[in-house]
């Protein structure tokens, strides 16, 4: 999406480096392309460690290309944001067109040099659509709040921050006005986004260290 603002923060660091030591054998070993998501919620750092993961696997020589959930929103953002406020139940996997990017990622799982996807230009409230090449890229990284539920993907990660973890984030990205609707709509998503929890495959703890799942739960007896 263009227009957004990241502000990548020393744990984003941590815990991407931490993700990319877990993947990078998995990735050597996969033939074609090997695709990640990164899922959490409002401002739990989904981009910003998509972002470093790129740039750390990218100094290895490994390419990355990087996907954001945003782009395929059914309504462009501004109207999305009125939509929740005239219906909260508005809010939820519904508002993205979710079949369309599992449909792009098959169609890199299978090899196609390119794809068509929506585009979501934030300050002009616009959605477009722009074309990816993907010859040479290795790991492409998909980032949003339900993208554990895209099927076309080899490792699904979580991120474990809620929405009151991730307050002074939120207010540091000021892509909306914090409000008390907001916070309605946050605690409406956290209801949604916390069950898809369990089908992670890495989890990414509050204090930025990324487990595999059966790892997280050791660690947490």
């Amino acid at each position: 999406m263009k227009g957004d603002k990241l502000v990548i923060q020393e744990g984003h660091v941590k815990a991407a480096q931490h993700i990319a030591d877990l993947l990078l054998p998995q990735i050597m070993k996969t033939q074609g392309k090997f695709i990640i998501t990164i899922a959490g919620e409002s401002g739990s750092g989904k981009s910003e460690i998509a972002a470093t993961l790129s740039e750390f696997l990218s100094g290895k020589g490994i390419r990355c290309t990087i996907l954001q959930q945003d782009d395929y929103f059914v309504y462009p953002p501004k109207m999305n944001a009125r939509m929740r406020r005239g219906n909260i139940n508005h809010v939820g996997p519904s508002e993205v067109r979710l079949a369309t990017l599992d449909r792009d990622l098959h169609d890199i799982m299978v090899g196609k040099s390119e794809i068509d996807k929506p585009l979501v230009i934030f300050d002009d409230d616009l959605i477009t659509k722009e074309t990816i090449k993907l010859e040479g890229t290795v790991v492409i990284i998909v980032d949003g709040t339900y993208t554990t539920l895209l099927k076309n993907v080899h490792q699904h990660i979580f991120i474990d921050r809620t929405y009151i973890d991730t307050r002074e984030a939120r207010r540091l990205r000021a892509r909306e006005e914090q409000d008390a609707f907001l916070e309605r709509i946050l605690e409406t998503e956290h209801k949604t986004i916390s069950s898809h929890r369990t089908q992670a495959d890495i989890i990414v703890t509050t204090d930025y260290e990324a487990r595999r799942v059966g790892e997280s739960e050791e660690a947490e007896r």
